[in-house]
């Protein structure tokens, strides 16, 4: 049986880093992508190191010629690609400012890496997961793209405005629902996950471990035929969108 093969974006560290090193234990062959190429060759030597099937690629998710780059070296060196994960997010809300204060640049920035990159990867790499007997896409998104959740004043999420972000993974989530419903018939499954409030170098205040934090990930890449296309996801329970 030919080995799978994962690609997982913004990898070199939290949550990306600790769902490289799940993968890699259920021994999927992980490609661990970093925008750095001294960064993403460290984390893959440790993860080596460990005893793990690991390598990295340098991909960032905002560079077209970077993408296209990396889809080139995957395809040189493997032929196909069976799950990507897109982890790479960014977070720079101004929290002290209004919803309406935040910056334009704050927005189009957000956007540039949480949605266009996310995008621009995902339909990089998309002839390769076809060429997979049965392709994973998993988006990572955030509770905080539920519009369900952050219009219900009894949310706990619900004064937590901070919209350049929120609305990006609420756009993640809202192509999460393209995307499966063109792949329906195919044997790729797409789906969007938030991860937990983890404790990360974006969210100190998280009340997650980081190996929680990529459990819902994980689960999701690892679906079999039966598993579901299209939604959203957090350790086995279904986020409202």
């Amino acid at each position: 049986m030919t080995q799978k093969i994962a690609l997982v974006t913004g990898a070199t560290r939290g949550i990306g880093f600790e769902t490289v090193r799940q993968l890699a234990a259920q021994d999927i062959h992980v490609i661990l992508a970093a925008r750095d190429r001294a960064k993403g060759t460290e984390a893959a030597l440790k993860l080596q190191g460990e005893g793990f099937g690991v390598e990295s690629v340098v991909l960032d998710v905002t560079d077209p010629a970077s993408i296209a780059s990396a889809v080139s070296e995957i395809e040189r060196k493997h032929g196909h690609l069976d799950i990507l994960i897109n982890n790479a997010g960014i977070f720079i809300d101004a929290t002290d400012k209004k919803p309406s204060e935040q910056s334009l640049e704050t927005w189009r920035t957000t956007f540039e890496t949480n949605v266009f990159g996310l995008v621009a990867v995902t339909q990089a790499f998309l002839p390769l997961l076809h060429k997979s007997a049965a392709g994973r896409i998993v988006n990572v998104s955030s509770a905080l793209g539920s519009l369900t959740l952050l219009s219900d004043p009894a949310s706990p999420i619900y004064n937590f405005k901070v919209p350049a972000y929120n609305v990006s993974k609420s756009a993640v989530n809202a192509w999460t629902v393209e995307l499966a419903y063109e792949l329906r018939e195919s044997t790729i499954k797409v789906n969007a996950i938030h991860p937990g409030s983890v404790k990360t170098d974006m969210n100190a205040h998280g009340d997650l471990e980081i190996p929680e934090g990529a459990k819902t990930s994980v689960d999701l890449a690892l679906i079999g035929a039966d598993g579901p296309n299209g939604g959203f996801f957090h350790l086995g329970e279904t986020v409202p969108w």
